[in-house]
């Protein structure tokens, strides 16, 4: 069966940085419901559609593609007393605010120095372009039930 809308595809992959470093070893296949349901990146379902089981392809992923460009504005100093105790560099954290916005926005913290702590909003990965290698392993019809949720179900799919 080739890859088309309402399929579900079963992809072996692994994605590195451009300079060949290991980003996500792709330990466990990755499973998805094909046809602009927005559980891959868009670029790598297009370079997808029509192939088989045992293709194996090579999409690079420039940052607008993937993650989104670096956004320096996302980038925040705030006051050390906003923080409990135990923080460390590399924690991540939600930010809520006071309108009921941005609730899902991530912040990684990058340096605390003294009194004060540097959070930043983008994805790890935001300006970094990407090469995603895959072999297809698996193309099946999807279920009513699946189409209709937009994402696979059963094993490495969405349980209930």
């Amino acid at each position: 069966m080739l890859i088309a809308r309402n399929t579900v595809v079963t992809l072996k992959y692994s994605v590195k940085d451009t300079e060949g470093t290991s980003i996500d070893e792709g330990t466990a296949p990755l499973v998805y419901l094909h046809g602009g349901y927005g559980g891959i990146f868009d670029r790598i379902e297009e370079a997808l559609q029509g192939k088989d089981v045992g293709d194996a392809l090579e999409v690079k992923l420039e940052p607008e593609d993937a993650f989104g460009e670096y956004d320096a504005e996302l980038v925040a100093i705030e006051s050390r007393q906003l923080f409990p105790e135990n923080i460390e560099v590399g924690m991540q954290f939600e930010r809520g605010s006071e309108d009921g916005e941005d609730d899902d926005a991530l912040f990684t913290i990058t340096d605390i120095a003294d009194d004060k702590v540097v959070v930043d909003g983008n994805h790890p990965l935001a300006g970094i372009a990407l090469l995603f290698s895959c072999t297809v392993a698996e193309v099946r019809a999807a279920s009513p039930e699946e189409v209709s949720h937009g994402h696979p179900h059963g094993e490495h799919g969405h349980h209930h």
